[in-house]
C-alpha cells in the first residue's frame, strides 16, 4: 500500500513534537537531545527501520521543501533540522512553540 500524503499528516499531527529520523543520522541525535533536555516527550519515526522510507521521505520533501532528515515538527508545524532545533532551543524560541 502506497504512502498517502494523509498518513504523514496523521504522523506529524500524532504528537507534540514528531521527528522523523535515521537512527544512524548525527543531526538526528542532535534533534533528539534537544528534547531530552527539555524533557519534552516526542514521536520519532525511524525511517531506516520502515519499508516506506522513500515514500515519507518524498511527501516530507513536498511539505518541507527537503528531503533530508530530520524533519522536525512541533505541533503540526515545521520547525527544521538538527542544527535549526539547536539553534531554537539556544535562543529560547524552542520553548516558546511548545
Amino acid at each position: 500500500m502506497p504512502v498517502t500524503r494523509e498518513f504523514v499528516k496523521e504522523l506529524i499531527g500524532s504528537d507534540t513534537v514528531v521527528i522523523f529520523s535515521k537512527t544512524y543520522c548525527p543531526y538526528c541525535t542532535m534533534a533528539k537531545q534537544v528534547f531530552d533536555k527539555l524533557k519534552q516527550k516526542y514521536t520519532a519515526v525511524e525511517l531506516d527501520n520502515r519499508d516506506d522510507a522513500d515514500e515519507i521521505q518524498a511527501i516530507l520533501g513536498e511539505i518541507t521543501g527537503a528531503k533530508t532528515v530530520p524533519r522536525v515538527f512541533v505541533k503540526g508545524e515545521f520547525i527544521g533540522g538538527g542544527s535549526d532545533v539547536k539553534q531554537l532551543f539556544e535562543s529560547g524560541e524552542l520553548v516558546k512553540k511548545l
